[in-house]
């Protein structure tokens, strides 16, 4: 809570949990007594561009979407039947100093257009809180599978003596137990996925009590992705992550024939509100998103390419094999000579080929969401 007038801030008192912040089993009774709603009313600002809806303390007024930068915005009252968020983890990184971050950030590519980091000092980053669910399990699993080994072997083919490789395959098992705590899966489906995973490494140690003073002046996202459908989502990523655990347990990494049974236990999970700062920015009426954590300052998003430069480096990338080889087929009269050169030239336009693939893997992927 902040006073516009003389910037007094009065931290929310609320109990710090962290890690032991309470746990809930998948039971109908639990869903039952959980509270509801925010714990006081706040209005709800629904985007008619992109659909993402998000919630606002009562009496303020924004006409701009969080994810989108569109005006078509239309308010109503908030839902008070979805869960109330039972912990948050406070922001620690302040507006000032994300502005810096993301100022820095836009311009330390080469491949991004010269302007854009006065562009991003149009565009302010609205703080926010996002939903999240994290879950606990104990998976164990049992595999098996056909593990492969290669050797060498000599035989006769009726003429001479040969060498061939071989592959021979026997059966071995093992057993797997893993302990996840706190997977995080995020509650909503409406930022970037790979982007969120990029900075949602958050210290849950400093998790508080849930109140609604924290919310004060800041906005919070409403999930829309049900604990149902997160829980299997995070089952998914144990399942591989688990599979992935049996075969670190294989003698060899030539597999098949691989099966694993598991079983879940100890299941529990949070629904809790982490901090972000967003911001949607245009450049040459293109939007980008650009997300912040809010309490380490990792960023990640979208920026626009410089197509031209991108391909003049690779260019560049490319001429020295390209050169040296037409040198070699020109000077391939002298002999040996022509053949040097274009050996040299050959290895050269390879390591240019490779180098010209990764500068054009990366371009293209800076400004996917």
């Amino acid at each position: 809570m902040v006073c516009t007038y003389c910037g007094y801030y009065e931290k929310p008192q609320a109990k710090l949990v962290g890690k032991g912040a309470e746990e809930f089993e998948f039971k109908v009774e639990t869903l039952e007594r959980l509270a509801q709603g925010w714990g006081e009313e706040r209005q709800e600002l629904s985007c008619q561009s992109c659909g993402a809806s998000v919630t606002l303390p009562a009496g303020r007024l924004t006409v701009t979407c969080p994810f989108c930068g569109s005006n078509k915005v239309i308010h109503q009252q908030a839902s008070q039947t979805v869960l109330r968020p039972k912990f948050v983890l406070p922001f620690k990184i302040e507006a000032q100093a994300s502005r810096k971050i993301a100022t820095e950030w836009l311009g330390s590519s080469w491949m991004t257009p010269a302007a854009l980091q006065q562009s991003a000092r149009m565009h302010d980053f609205t703080p926010l809180y996002l939903p999240f669910w994290t879950f606990d399990s104990r998976c164990r699993a049992r595999w098996k599978a056909e593990v492969g080994y290669t050797t060498t072997e000599r035989y006769y083919d009726g003429k001479q003596w040969r060498t061939r490789t071989v592959t021979r395959w026997r059966w071995e098992s093992g057993n797997v137990d893993l302990t996840f705590d706190d997977l995080p899966i995020v509650g909503t489906e409406r930022l970037s996925q790979k982007h969120l995973n990029a900075i949602k490494q958050y210290d849950l140690s400093e998790l508080r009590e849930y109140d609604p003073s924290f919310l004060a002046g800041i906005l919070a996202k409403i999930y829309d992705v049900p604990l149902e459908t997160a829980w299997e989502r995070g089952r998914e990523q144990m399942r591989e992550a688990t599979k992935q655990g049996c075969l670190a347990q294989t003698s060899t990494r030539l597999v098949r024939n691989f099966s694993m049974q598991m079983d879940f236990s100890d299941e529990s999970w949070r629904y809790v509100l982490l901090p972000v700062y967003l911001t949607a920015y245009q450049y040459e009426n293109k939007p980008f998103q650009v997300l912040i954590n809010g309490q380490t300052g990792a960023i990640s998003g979208q920026r626009p390419v410089d197509w031209q430069k991108v391909w003049l480096v690779i260019a560049l990338c490319l001429l020295p094999g390209a050169g040296l080889g037409l040198a070699g087929l020109v000077t391939l009269i002298f002999g040996g000579l022509g053949v040097v050169i274009g050996g040299i030239g050959f290895f050269l336009l390879v390591l240019g080929l490779v180098g010209a693939f990764f500068i054009y893997q990366k371009a293209d992927s800076m400004d996917d969401l």
